[in-house]
């Protein structure tokens, strides 16, 4: 079944809610698969990270780290070098041990 006919059948996609927050998290900020999961309610920071890997195109997932600050597995994004890249071109730094800077950017 193709997903547009899965929607017509259950409703709108289960991660729409979850992917309107990401979208709002604003440049030179960042949130947490946590504290996603926590503004969405019913799921975990695991299912969270699950929802960021289907993310639609022109969803900011660059935006969204583990609680301590650090980015997404190399695999994701082409390697931590580009979305740090990304990250520090959108204005958010880094503490010299390599994570965000999050009680300067993160994003509640």
């Amino acid at each position: 079944m193709s997903q547009k006919k899965a929607e017509e059948k259950n409703g709108p996609s289960k991660y729409e809610d979850f992917y309107s927050i990401v979208a709002a998290i604003p440049v030179g900020k960042v949130t947490t698969y946590g504290r996603l999961a926590m503004m969405v309610g019913g799921m975990t920071a695991r299912e969270a990270g699950r929802a960021m890997s289907k993310a639609p195109f022109g969803i900011p997932a660059h935006r969204v780290v583990n609680r301590l600050g650090e980015m997404s597995p190399a695999y994701v994004f082409g390697g931590q070098d580009i979305q740090r890249a990304v990250l520090e071109s959108e204005g958010v730094t880094f503490t010299k041990a390599g994570r965000i800077d999050m009680k300067k950017h993160r994003w509640e």
